[in-house]
């Protein structure tokens, strides 16, 4: 009964899926019907407008377009009622088999659940909702029926629509998604050389498939393209897919568009925790500046609770060779696991932002640049269970590279309390790339791509990105694919980064 139940489960969710389906469907058709419509009055008050400067001649012309403009409308009309009447019929059927479906997994009898399974797997072999064609049998476009006469004036009696270019067809495999840019590449089905130029229309979307009519972003248009390929370059992926389709315009008219395609644009996405980051920072969704005012009364009072009869606790004034305060200690081991949402905020001299996203699989890469006058920064990984007071590196929770433009300049990365200098140029923008299943975590100049440093260990927690700040202020770049020169650099990597065995190190 478990297994019947296992598999009804299986039905119950292939019967709300195609619901979904079904219903975007007639959302779509809705639109097409009402699209129908619309561009059938403006085709129509375009038409007027011609034949008013001819219409002593035009009389009996005029009356046969509008009749064939009528006529398409009506077919068209009348396939797409033929449709959404099938589709609702199909829809309330599926609606009904589900919740009968749905009733059934309370049945306690074993025979008669059996029974009821049997009759639901039958209903659903022959459900009308699985054999629907999913794409409208026309389209609302009516621009196969536009005129334009300026030329056709001494011509009155041979009058004939404009002709329309074809679809093109967008192939995907030619398609190229790499570098945070698409290279989305078309054909006509047939040579046309009255071709004059394309129109690209795009959208972000986190649905896979056929694009949603509700609940969807405007299409953007890119127009005037001369080539059969067009490259958007520069794009941030915030988004799970892109939608993209094309029409062909010829001197007169634009005509249909392509069958969409939905290309993947997956990249990590995330912000800074402000609900834990240390009171002196400023924290604005990727943004992230040192304020020497901020909660300073609060965190009085914070610290206040905190080292109240706690005698083991010393306060640490002096500053580390890098010139980064150091903070306050406590042990590791008798505080307990910090939980993401609600883990404490960091205090003392931790003056920590971690992401809001954490990492648990996969290769991932995103920028930071810092203010010009930044005085101390740090850039890297920590576990959640980093704690308040714990900085970025001096722990064996984290990893990160370290500037430092304060007394002295500094360049090092650091893990566990143990620092490597950097023999190299500190970059405008670093690039942090994390391959979380591999055990490495890299720094990049973000413009150049040289390899800055690189740790080599085992992740065994997910890890957040973190970030110290301290007299200035850094801003994120994410949503970004891993750079070409980043995957290939990897791939020589392992034999060049034998001087970074001193911090490599396991963390339970």
């Amino acid at each position: 009964m478990d297994s019947q139940k296992e598999a009804l489960q299986r039905i119950i969710s292939t019967l709300a899926n195609k619901n979904d389906e079904i219903q975007n469907f007639i959302d779509t058709l809705n639109q097409t019907l009402k699209g129908v419509q619309e561009n059938s009055s403006n085709i129509l008050s375009e038409l007027d407008e011609e034949f008013d400067s001819l219409y002593s001649i035009l009389d009996e012309v005029k009356e046969s377009m509008i009749n064939s403009i009528k006529q398409e409308q009506a077919r068209k009309s009348q396939e797409l009622q033929s449709q959404l009447s099938q589709c609702n019929n199909a829809l309330e059927n599926s609606e009904e088999l589900l919740e009968f479906a749905t009733r059934s997994l309370d049945i306690k009898e074993a025979e008669e659940f059996s029974k009821a399974a049997r009759q639901i797997k039958d209903r659903v072999t022959m459900a009308s909702a699985f054999r629907l064609s999913l794409k409208p049998k026309v389209s609302d476009s009516m621009t196969h029926l536009m005129v334009d006469f300026s030329q056709e004036r001494q011509m009155l009696q041979t009058l004939k629509f404009l002709p329309v270019p074809k679809a093109p067809e967008i192939d995907p495999v030619e398609c190229l998604v790499a570098d945070n840019a698409i290279t989305v590449a078309w054909r006509m089905p047939e040579e046309d050389n009255k071709i004059d130029h394309f129109i690209l229309e795009y959208r972000k979307t986190n649905f896979d498939g056929l694009p949603r009519v509700k609940d969807e972003r405007c299409w953007d248009i890119i127009d005037n393209i001369k080539g059969n390929e067009y490259t958007l370059s520069g794009l941030r992926f915030d988004s799970k897919y892109m939608n993209f389709r094309v029409r062909a315009c010829n001197k007169a008219v634009a005509g249909e568009c392509s069958d969409p395609v939905t290309l993947e644009t997956k990249a990590l996405n995330f912000s800074l925790d402000s609900s834990s980051s240390h009171l002196n920072l400023r924290v604005e969704d990727t943004c992230v500046e040192w304020d020497p005012t901020g909660g300073k009364g609060q965190e009085n009072k914070v610290k206040g609770k905190e080292n109240k009869g706690s005698a083991h606790v010393t306060s640490l004034k002096k500053h580390t060779r890098s010139g980064t305060p150091s903070p306050k200690r406590t042990s590791v081991g008798s505080r307990p696991p910090a939980v993401r949402g609600s883990r404490d905020r960091f205090t003392g001299e931790s003056y920590t932002v971690l992401g809001d996203t954490a990492i648990e699989s996969g290769q991932h890469y995103w920028e930071v640049k810092a203010q010009k006058d930044c005085k101390s920064y740090s850039v890297g990984v920590a576990y959640k269970t980093l704690g308040k007071f714990d900085q970025l590196g001096k722990t064996n929770t984290s990893w990160c590279i370290h500037v430092n433009n304060w007394l002295q300049n500094t360049f090092a990365a650091k893990h566990n309390n143990k620092v490597k200098a950097l023999d190299v140029t500190v970059p405008e923008r670093i690039g942090v790339f994390c391959d979380f299943d591999g055990g490495q975590l890299s720094f990049y100049d973000a413009n150049s791509k040289q390899l800055l440093y690189s740790f080599k260990t085992k992740f065994t927690q997910p890890v957040l990105p973190g970030f110290m700040v301290w007299c200035g202020g850094l801003s994120l770049s994410t949503g970004m694919q891993v750079p070409s020169a980043v995957r290939t650099l990897q791939k020589s990597e392992n034999g060049m980064t034998g001087s970074a065995s001193s911090l490599n190190i396991v963390t339970q």
